[in-house]
């Protein structure tokens, strides 16, 4: 393939963002093509590991975003009725993985990755349709209401519904529901201090994470039938979790109905057989969506962005750099899944007393679940100061 000069990115969120970021800086011309009006990311806030942030310091925004995030770490895991399981800290955290975990508004980074870009970089309201993969002769074609643009690159980062991996495989069977619905929101919380925590419950979580503004990010998880929607999704967390430890009621109390996000997860259980044909790469939710479980989905879309401009010439290496990767978090993710959804009694009680009993022996649980995640570096030599050592707030 001859050298990339001219990129088409499908979606404008963190991730195409992130790739269109990483490949303007690498000299190519990058246009992104969001068809929402605006650049207005779904979801609430978003929780970055230090393999995320060493990503973001390829393109020089990870100090900035380290800077602007509350850090992660200081709390741990809880029963619904307050006991805890495991505890940790956020120093401990950083120095286990070379770096802290973090939480800002989705909003925020999404802002920053946008102005990494060039004047007209972004159209907004441009719907857009792959009408030819491409190949090593010829450019890849992609359909817009303005005319159909040709492309060196199409980065697809159009979400896990996403419309290019039908037409790139076409007999691939797509997203399948993962078993349970989430609701997320961020509300104010004055006077209210605590650390971050999650709580597990029968078939149920809840978690509650301060961020840096004075505002809570909330999430909740239950199992349940698909599709399923209340008239006040309030009422329902209330009905769910009403009765659960401090803060949560204090959190519900400070919720209004229209400031609950709910969607029903889905993840892709049967892996595509490349991220890659001709011209195009998938990234992000529409090559490798996974549930929430592990808070990966963003982090590793940023690194599949940062992977992808490093391999903007050579696609079949960057679905044998991603591919691998991406399968063994999504499946970690669909584990911790059918762990913290449990809904039997006795597998609950037993999955508690474990969980207690290794907190007691070494670093909490949660920690040891990001081994071989959060300690990823990327190809590239970082662009920041990487100011990654515990203390360095």
């Amino acid at each position: 393939m001859d050298r990339t000069r001219q990129a088409v990115v499908i979606g404008g969120g963190i991730g195409g963002l992130t790739a269109a970021a990483a490949l303007h800086g690498a000299g190519v011309r990058v246009t992104v093509l969001e068809r929402s009006p605006a650049l207005e990311p779904v979801g609430a806030a978003i929780s970055l590991s230090p393999n995320a942030l060493r990503a973001l310091d390829v393109i020089g925004l990870g100090d900035e975003i380290r800077d602007l995030a509350a850090w992660q770490g200081d709390g741990g895991l809880r029963t619904p009725g307050g006991r805890w399981l495991s505890r940790s800290s956020a120093e401990t955290a950083a120095a286990r993985f070379g770096g802290p975990l973090v939480l800002l508004h989705r909003a925020g980074l999404v802002d920053r990755l946008a102005a990494q870009l060039p004047p007209g970089a972004i159209r907004t309201g441009a719907a857009a349709t792959l009408t030819d993969p491409g190949d090593d002769d010829r450019p890849a074609r992609v359909r817009t209401p303005d005319g159909e643009l040709e492309a060196d690159l199409v980065v697809a980062a159009d979400g896990i519904r996403s419309a290019v991996r039908r037409t790139l495989f076409p007999d691939h069977p797509g997203p399948v529901y993962s078993g349970f619905t989430t609701w997320r929101t961020v509300v104010p919380l004055p006077g209210v201090t605590f650390a971050s925590q999650e709580t597990w419950g029968r078939g149920r979580i809840w978690g509650t994470h301060p961020l840096k503004d004075g505002r809570v990010y909330a999430y909740a998880a239950a199992v349940t039938a698909p599709g399923g929607h209340a008239a006040d999704e309030r009422a329902e967390l209330l009905h769910r979790y009403g009765d659960w430890h401090d803060p949560i009621p204090a959190v519900l109390a400070a919720v209004r109905p229209e400031d609950v996000l709910r969607h029903d997860v889905h993840h892709i259980a049967e892996p595509l057989p490349a991220y890659h044909r001709g011209r195009v790469a998938l990234l992000g939710d529409a090559a490798h969506a996974m549930p929430p479980t592990l808070g990966q989905g963003g982090n590793q879309a940023i690194e599949d962005a940062i992977v992808l401009a490093h391999h903007r010439d050579d696609l079949a290496a960057y679905t044998t750099a991603r591919l691998p990767r991406t399968i063994a978090v999504a499946r970690q993710a669909v584990r911790v899944a059918r762990l913290n959804m449990a809904g039997n009694r006795a597998v609950t009680a037993l999955r508690d007393a474990a969980i207690a009993a290794l907190s007691r022996t070494g670093p909490a649980l949660f920690l040891r679940g990001f081994d071989g995640i959060a300690d990823w570096r990327p190809p590239q030599a970082p662009y920041a100061s990487q100011r990654t050592r515990a203390g360095e707030r």
